[in-house]
């Protein structure tokens, strides 16, 4: 062994023998926890991130894949309920390149695949039942892609094409959505599905999509309008409130006011063509024809009147005379206009508008100055029926009140928590100190050296003389009697070495052996320098 590493096992033992028992217990408790500690955080960054290999897979899926796995020796986790699929970073782009070349996981909504499979042979009806598979599985595999959509399914209801318009009928769909998680499908995305799906099929209306989840919930049914009307409406309501709702709390203070505001939005889309026509003044016409026709009569018989037998009875000549006439035609210029209006739905048709004002912070303000600028913060319109009201109530406290109680009660309660919770530490504290107090106790007295009183024997009765170095004889030194057998003392002097060579004497007449380990302990003591 090398001398250095000689000296410091040497210098480590002899280290470890100067420590007491409970010293050497730490330190192996110490080591151990180091130990584990190392081999934890070891393991830990040795272990291999897993990212997902396949999610929302079927289970006969998921089985197929695990037993690749178990057959390449990878290992995997699942989650999800076993539908998510996970492995090491280091083996997911290889796993996923096996896992397709085997045919996994199987595609469960085949789209315009299916048409390559189709022969010259297929029927008509094959045909077409084979093309609304492929359409069905197109748009089931986009709806899938958006973002929250685990699963999805698609049915089109497609009637036969006729030449009677009479009977003729608009096609249908309904969709199937499973959300991931417990998450749901917002408005806008359901109006996305809706309009991705009537957009797709000729003359497949939005109005005749429907949309359900997996929970049975509805969130689209056929005949009712989209959310884009009632969104409008929705945020319209929201922003005009917050706009009165503003304004009267700079005027009336927070909480001494309330607004509430109803708004019906039109639901239905239209298109309208206007054509007028106008002539310009001062413009001359395009073209004009005029057409004149004259008469002369000459003088010949009557022809009479009719008597009571309707018999014509003469009654003298008749004169002609002279006749004109005169027509005039003009194609004037006229100006023709075509308009083409598009109103969208979620135009606005009359708003309600209910403010309830307290009647303390009323009494600063006038009642009829208050709803005129309510009246213009919320653009209400009369003449298309808006209605406001505004009414000067006394507004309960009760909730007020309670909100207060629970703000005390949990400060009572969050203060007594803090005040428990620093007792504790104070008696965790305590607790600690007095058992380090505890501990050194009973570590001093175990390792204490007994401490002994010197005793004098009383040889040297009188003090010696002062040392003269120059004579030798005052250096010399007489060597203490021994100890005699224990007799009777006789009566001596009371002073101090007197009774304690007395008690000496008394010790070991009563118990020699005891005597004896006393001497010895101070002939063997040794005093550190």
């Amino acid at each position: 062994m090398p001398p250095v590493l000689s000296q410091f096992m040497a210098r480590a033992s002899g280290t470890l023998k100067g420590f007491s028992t409970a010293q050497r217990t730490l330190a192996v408790i110490g080591v151990a926890v180091l130990l584990l500690g190392s081999v934890a955080l070891g393991s830990w960054l040795t272990r291999p991130t897993y990212a997902p290999l396949f999610s929302g897979v079927a289970a006969a899926d998921a089985s197929a894949i695990v037993a690749q796995l178990k057959t390449d020796n990878v290992p995997y986790q699942l989650a999800n309920g076993g539908s998510t699929i996970l492995v090491p970073d280091a083996n997911v782009y290889d796993e996923r390149l096996k896992a397709a070349s085997a045919g996994l996981p199987a595609a469960t909504t085949a789209g315009y695949s299916l048409l390559d499979t189709m022969g010259v042979t297929s029927s008509e009806f094959q045909q077409n039942v084979t093309y609304k598979r492929a359409m069905e599985g197109e748009l089931a595999k986009t709806v899938m892609a958006m973002n929250g959509v685990q699963n999805a399914s698609v049915k089109l209801a497609i009637p036969e094409s006729t030449v009677f318009t009479s009977t003729k009928a608009d096609p249908t769909a309904s969709v199937f959505v499973e959300s991931s998680g417990s998450s749901q499908l917002s408005p806008d995305q359901v109006d996305a599905v809706v309009h991705l799906v009537s957009s797709s099929v000729e003359g497949l209306t939005p109005a005749n999509v429907s949309v359900i989840d997996a929970k049975g919930n509805v969130l689209s049914a056929p005949g009712t309008a989209l959310g884009g009307a009632n969104k409008q409406a929705t945020e319209y309501e929201k922003r005009t409130t917050s706009a009165v709702q503003a304004m009267l709390d700079r005027v009336l203070g927070p909480g001494n006011s309330t607004v509430a505001l109803t708004a019906a939005v039109d639901k239905s889309s239209s298109e309208v063509v206007k054509e007028s026509f106008a002539s310009p003044s001062g413009a001359p016409a395009l073209n004009e024809s005029s057409t004149t026709n004259k008469s002369t009569g000459g003088t010949g018989t009557g022809a009479g009147v009719l008597g009571p037998d309707n018999i014509a009875v003469p009654n003298g000549t008749n004169t002609g005379g002279a006749a004109e006439s005169t027509a005039t035609t003009k194609n004037n210029a006229v100006d023709k206009t075509t308009a083409n209006t598009s109103i969208p739905a979620g135009a606005l048709q009359k708003q309600s508008l209910a403010v309830a004002v307290d009647t303390q912070a009323a009494k600063r303000v006038d009642a009829a100055t208050l709803t005129d600028m309510v009246v213009a913060a919320a653009g209400i319109d009369r003449a298309r029926g808006d209605v406001v009201s505004l009414k000067i109530v006394p507004f309960s406290t009760a909730q007020a009140d309670a909100a207060k109680a629970a703000l005390d009660a949990a400060k009572a309660e969050a203060d007594s928590a803090a005040a428990a919770k620093t007792w504790r530490t104070i008696l965790l504290g305590a607790g600690a100190v007095l058992a380090a107090l505890l501990a050194l106790v009973l570590y001093a007295r175990k390792n204490r050296r007994q401490v002994r009183e010197l005793v004098d024997l009383g040889e040297q009765r009188e003090a010696p003389a002062a040392l003269d170095p120059a004579d030798p004889g005052t250096l010399e030194t007489t060597a203490l009697p021994s100890i005699p057998e224990p007799v009777a003392l006789p009566a001596v002097e009371n002073n101090d070495a007197d009774s304690k060579r007395a008690s000496i004497n008394a010790l070991a007449t009563a118990d020699p052996e005891k005597a004896a380990a006393l001497l010895r302990t101070l002939m063997d003591e040794r005093t550190p320098v």
